[in-house]
């Protein structure tokens, strides 16, 4: 019999594999994934609810679907988290707030959830986010601070912060982020996982977010295949999302095997208006390199485009405002304090503002579709440096402006809807993992699958066995 930690970190495919010979149970297996959750769950602080109940029956019925030969596909029994920014039927979004919280628990699944059932995946419970998800950082009213595993002093990144959390300590194989300016992309950077925003409408969500088409709904996982092999299953369609992309019958699992050889990638260290600390710098650089020796085309150059920092914020800002528009003034004390001073900044946007930053938003995405036509793939560091002190008290405010550039490198690819992933690309000497992102054209989510499985083949990494030290 396999270890606890040893199960826990099997990837997907191996433990569809094992459930098939009957050499492992799906009860095992979240038995694994429980066990660890509880070893590690205070010191980061990941989960905002766990459904043990649940998740138990959900395990017990797919085991028998397993024993009957009648298993729903690669998924079935296989343990998930869903971010508390998501609805899951009988539970209670709580939006990592005191007062944006459901009232009630859910009655039906969001799309990538429903999916996940569909295929037979279980729900374990929800992981820790900042409040509705406004932020690179992962702490909350509701639910406070969630901290990096490889050291829990810092900062996971946010705001999937949890859910990458649960990724890189083996608490489930599959996690179910949402990036609406890079909060799958940056936890997944600062803690050391692999994550994937596709395509704008490839992966259906619902209810529609305040933050609109900036806001994405993907995976977070071990591995590329992991996350090829859950979005087999998320990008199927649902009626409830009118967004929502047709369905266009690729198997990300297999199309991600075809290699990089022949491909014409940029490498833009900076896109050409950023500072970037020199550890991440020169990792990012290896990275990028690195596609060279396995057979792409791979030249240093930048996008083009100015820093859309301005627009940026008019868009986010506007929707953070429209989010809370229905609070009082007693409620707004509630907010996490940085959400409410957004909130108030939001009150001084002017529709004519507002449009302006939309025709802007036209006007990068039209740009990028150029760019295409000339590069299959960007590269770029996936943020500006590692994570950081996850207690802010201390810290300066020049400190605390330098890291208001989380986004910097994953939000431009939000305004203009193209997958985006990013995948550890080494270590500091500081020993904290750097993230490289990987940007494709609009629609083109198999290619930035293809090249994050041939860096990863060539680049293994390894994950934290237990929460590193504080440091």
């Amino acid at each position: 019999m396999s270890s606890s930690p040893e199960i826990a970190y099997l990837p997907v495919a191996e433990l569809a594999a094992r459930f098939a010979r009957k050499q492992l149970s799906p009860r095992e297996v979240l038995a694994a994934a429980l066990a660890r959750l509880d070893a590690f769950e205070p010191a980061v602080n990941a989960f905002a609810f766990v459904d043990r109940e649940g998740a138990m029956r959900a395990a017990a019925e797919s085991e028998v679907r397993w024993m009957k030969g009648a298993a729903l596909g690669p998924l079935d029994g296989v343990p998930a988290t869903v971010k508390d920014i998501v609805y899951v039927k009988g539970w209670t979004t709580s939006y990592g707030s005191r007062v944006l919280a459901l009232k009630s628990p859910a009655t039906e699944d969001s799309p990538a959830v429903a999916r996940l059932r569909e295929a037979g995946a279980v729900p374990i419970g929800f992981t820790n986010t900042p409040e509705i998800g406004w932020k690179g950082h992962t702490d909350s009213p509701a639910h406070g601070i969630t901290r990096n595993p490889w050291n829990p002093a810092r900062t996971p990144g946010g705001s999937s912060g949890g859910a990458a959390v649960a990724a890189a300590l083996g608490i489930g194989a599959l996690h179910v982020g949402t990036d609406g300016g890079g909060s799958i992309r940056i936890p997944a950077s600062f803690s050391g996982a692999f994550g994937f925003k596709a395509s704008y409408g490839r992966v259906p969500a619902w209810p529609a977010s305040a933050f609109g088409s900036l806001a994405h709904t993907g995976p977070i996982t071990r591995s590329v295949e992991d996350a090829a092999l859950m979005l087999n299953a998320l990008c199927r369609p649902d009626s409830r999302d009118w967004q929502a992309l047709p369905p266009d019958g690729i198997d990300y699992a297999a199309a991600m095997r075809g290699g990089v050889r022949g491909l014409r990638i940029a490498f833009s260290p900076t896109l050409g208006y950023l500072k970037v600390d020199d550890d991440v710098a020169a990792l990012v650089r290896k990275a990028a390199a690195s596609f060279a020796a396995l057979g792409a085309v791979v030249e240093e150059v930048d996008p083009g485009f100015a820093d859309p920092r301005r627009m940026r914020e008019t868009l986010w800002w506007a929707g953070a405002g429209f989010r809370c528009r229905t609070l009082s003034a007693a409620e707004r004390k509630l907010l996490d304090p940085g959400l409410g001073e957004v909130v108030e900044k939001a009150q001084a946007i002017t529709l004519a503002d507002f449009m302006a930053a939309g025709l802007e938003r036209a006007a990068l995405g039209a740009h990028m579709r150029k760019f295409h036509e000339n590069w299959d793939l960007l590269l770029t560091p996936a943020t500006p440096f590692t994570a950081y002190l996850a207690d802010h008290d201390g810290l300066d405010a020049a400190t605390l402006a330098r890291y208001a550039d989380r986004p910097a490198f994953t939000f431009p690819f939000n305004l203009t809807g193209q997958p985006a992933a990013s995948i550890p690309c080494g270590m500091t000497p500081g020993g904290l993992p750097a993230g490289l992102q990987i940007v494709g054209g609009l629609y083109d989510d198999v290619t930035v699958m293809r090249a994050a499985r041939a860096f990863e083949e060539a680049s293994p990494w390894n994950f934290p066995r237990e929460p590193g030290p504080r440091r």
